[in-house]
């Protein structure tokens, strides 16, 4: 399911089978002309990722919308407010808190992290129509998805 109208009016009618949200951590900024294009392509792929696991696991799985921060910002600050994001989804209750991103100095607070964080490798690509790249997502995808039903168990 995913953060829209419709979605979310079938997660209220059956939440009590939907316990985990992936949430996409975007990185943002504009100081760096050579950097902009990189922060976008992860973008777009970050997204691509996080929806095909979101309907790979379709029934169990809440896509949130992304959670944006600054490049340069300060990760020991920054986890507190991600922390809060996902407090406010154990309201309802969400049990498992999957978090995506490319930039691996998230790594470095992963235990202060409420949630399971899922590094991934950037693929560098001009385009991701490619036969070639898209077999290398859904490979990823499938990969991601075991991790994932690890954590359920």
């Amino acid at each position: 399911m995913k953060w829209k109208k419709a979605d979310v009016e079938k997660y209220v009618q059956a939440k009590e089978y939907i316990d985990t949200i992936l949430l996409p951590l975007i990185p943002f900024q504009f100081s760096q002309d050579k950097d902009i294009e990189l922060v976008a392509s992860q973008n777009d792929l970050l997204h691509i990722f996080a929806s095909e696991i979101e309907k790979e696991l379709a029934g169990r799985v809440m896509l949130l919308p992304s959670y944006h921060y600054i490049s340069s910002a300060a990760k020991s600050e920054e986890y507190l407010r991600l922390n809060s994001w996902i407090q406010e989804t154990e309201k309802q209750p969400f049990e498992h808190a999957i978090l995506l991103t490319f930039d691996a100095s998230w790594k470095k607070y992963e235990k202060e992290i409420t949630g399971n964080l899922i590094w991934l490798p950037m693929i560098q690509s001009e385009s991701f129509d490619s036969k070639q790249i898209k077999g290398l997502i859904k490979n990823q995808v499938e990969q991601i998805c075991e991790m994932i039903r690890a954590y359920w168990q």
